[in-house]
């Protein structure tokens, strides 16, 4: 009966350090890691989320802990200021509640809690996040220029929420109107959500790219990121990545005005060139060029440092030889590739079409990638 009990005991604990062990590399796994890039440092940050404090429904600090979990550096509170469906239940006559309990919960770690709101409004102007303001009880006014201007007086960067929502915009197009030609003449929009939740937005690229605004990717979460986004499963909550020089509000606040972010959403990486090229070649290390004994054809290392799975598509003057010209090269791995270089070389240059970043609608940055022995 002893050893029976004993084995029970001992497949318990076994069971239990097996789980134990897979839920501690899950939750490793699943933090979202790009490198810095040369002078700037690479932060991840969600600025548009919702709680209980409008129409979400989770309490701030589980905000908190999913953005611990998925590695994130700084987030927003942004509830709606005009829409509170649960007023009734959670009456709240200060609006900057839901960023003072998930700052004041998030104050032992290392991520940065941005104060931020949603003014929400029908269209034009629709919907627009302002973050980094002083006080969002004095954004609940009547009249929604008014809103605008209140926050710039406050010295928010705002950005457009959804453009493509088809509540607001049925055909799913972003499209400007006259009063958001406006906002960014008086300098009151300053970027747009090229990514939101589950979309993406061609369109709203664009705007970004003609009218000189930040590109912004957000999860919009309501619900819990894990399953809005499929985390277990393999998926990723979007997020803006942020070109800052430190990891501080004000630096991340100075880099949002200067326009260097890049959109994470769905193995995507969406921005303006300038801004990707760094990003691509700060995550490919490039081994060196070998051949073996009479070969002549090249062996290529190349080290994948960051979260994409970049898809390549060859342009150069080299077949390979164990691939098409299309070549994956997965998240934090080391991906050999075989180039046909009819003689030995010392060194080559190849071009790259890099698929899965996109640098304006239906356009792919170029990347080149010089090799040596």
């Amino acid at each position: 009966m002893r050893k029976g009990k004993s084995l029970l005991l001992f497949l318990f604990f076994l069971a239990t350090s097996l789980y134990a062990q897979q839920d501690h590399s899950h939750a490793l796994g699943r933090k979202i890691v790009f490198p810095d890039v040369p002078n700037y440092k690479t932060l991840k940050c969600d600025f548009h989320i919702h709680t209980v404090f409008s129409d979400g429904n989770v309490w701030p600090t589980i905000r908190v802990e999913e953005a611990l979990r998925d590695g994130l550096d700084a987030i927003s509170m942004t509830d709606h200021l005009e829409y509170q469906p649960h007023a009734k239940d959670i009456p709240h006559p200060d609006r900057n509640r839901s960023f003072d309990i998930a700052s004041d919960f998030a104050k032992n770690n290392d991520l940065l809690v941005v104060r931020g709101v949603e003014i929400t409004r029908s269209m034009p102007p629709g919907h627009a996040n302002a973050i980094f303001v002083e006080d969002a009880n004095k954004i609940v006014v009547d009249d929604a220029m008014e809103a605008f201007r209140e926050a710039g007086r406050q010295g928010a960067y705002v950005f457009w929420n959804h453009p493509n929502w088809t509540s607001q915009r049925p055909d799913g197009i972003a499209t400007l109107t006259d009063m958001h030609k406006t906002l960014i003449k008086e300098n009151l929009l300053h970027g747009i959500e090229v990514v939101n939740d589950l979309t993406y937005s061609d369109e709203a690229l664009r705007i970004a790219l003609g009218n000189n605004l930040g590109v912004m990717g957000t999860s919009d979460i309501h619900g819990l990121v894990d399953w809005q986004f499929k985390i277990p499963e393999g998926g990723h909550r979007p997020i803006t990545l942020v070109f800052a020089k430190e990891k501080t509000q004000e630096s991340i606040k100075e880099a949002l005005f200067a326009g260097r972010t890049v959109a994470w959403f769905n193995n995507m990486l969406v921005g303006k060139e300038e801004h990707l090229l760094p990003l691509i070649h700060s995550s490919l290390k490039i081994g060196k060029l070998k051949y073996q004994g009479k070969s002549q054809v090249a062996a290529i290392e190349i080290e994948n440092t960051s979260d994409a799975n970049f898809i390549l598509e060859s342009l150069g003057p080299y077949t390979f030889h164990a691939s098409s010209d299309v070549i994956e090269l997965k998240a934090h791995s080391t991906t050999t590739i075989q180039i046909k270089t009819y003689v030995r070389l010392s060194n080559v240059s190849l071009i790259f079409k890099v698929l899965n970043a996109v640098s304006g609608p239906r356009l792919h940055p170029f990347i080149t990638v010089k090799v040596e022995e």
